[in-house]
C-alpha cells in the first residue's frame, strides 16, 4: 500500500476545489484522496490494483474495488483523481508505487487512453506528475492546465487538470 508522501498531499490540496458529483479515485493507495473527496462529492469510488489498499480504504468507509485501471469499471465520472507511478525507470522496477517504464509515463499513458470512455461530458481528470516524467505525446486528446505545483529536492511536482478536447 502506498503511504502518503508529498505528492499525495499536493493532490489532496486541490480535492476541495474539484470533488463534485460522481468521483473516482484511481490508484487510491491509503485512500487519502477518496476520503477527502467524500467530504464534497455525491458519490466516491476508490480503485486500486493492490488488495491491501482496497481493504484499508474500505475500512475507512469508502466504496472501494480492486481493478487494474478501468478493467472492473463501467461507469462514467465527473472527476477522476489519479496519483500514478510516474518516476522514470528503464530497468527492473524497485518501487512499483512510484516508478513506471517509458520514462515514467507507461501507466499514465494507458490510463489516459482508457479514461476517455469513463468521463462524463465536461468531466475532468486531476492528475499529478513529476518534472522527470516523459510527457511527450502524453496528453493527446486532452486540454491541460497546471493547477498546483511544488518544488522538491530533485524534481517539481505538477497537478494537471485535463479535459477532453
Amino acid at each position: 500500500m502506498y503511504v502518503p508522501q508529498e505528492d499525495s498531499y499536493l493532490l489532496k490540496s486541490v480535492v476541495k476545489d474539484y470533488a463534485r458529483g460522481k468521483v473516482l479515485d484511481m490508484g487510491t493507495g491509503s485512500g487519502i484522496i477518496a476520503i477527502e473527496a467524500n467530504k464534497y462529492a455525491d458519490f466516491v469510488l476508490a480503485v486500486d490494483i493492490d488488495q491491501e489498499s482496497v481493504n484499508h480504504t474500505k475500512k475507512q468507509g469508502i466504496n472501494t474495488i480492486k481493478s487494474n485501471l478501468f478493467s472492473n469499471i463501467t461507469e462514467k465520472f465527473d472527476v477522476i483523481f489519479f496519483n500514478p507511478p510516474y518516476l522514470p525507470c528503464e530497468g527492473k522496477i524497485k518501487y512499483t508505487d512510484l516508478e513506471a517504464k517509458k520514462g515514467g509515463s507507461a501507466v499514465v499513458s494507458e490510463f489516459l487512453k482508457q479514461a476517455k470512455k469513463h468521463l462524463q461530458k465536461n468531466g475532468k481528470i486531476i492528475l499529478i506528475l513529476s518534472s522527470l516524467t516523459n510527457k511527450k505525446d502524453l496528453f493527446k486528446g486532452y486540454e491541460k492546465k497546471i493547477i498546483a505545483k511544488k518544488k522538491m529536492f530533485f524534481e517539481k511536482l505538477y497537478v494537471y487538470e485535463l479535459k477532453l478536447k
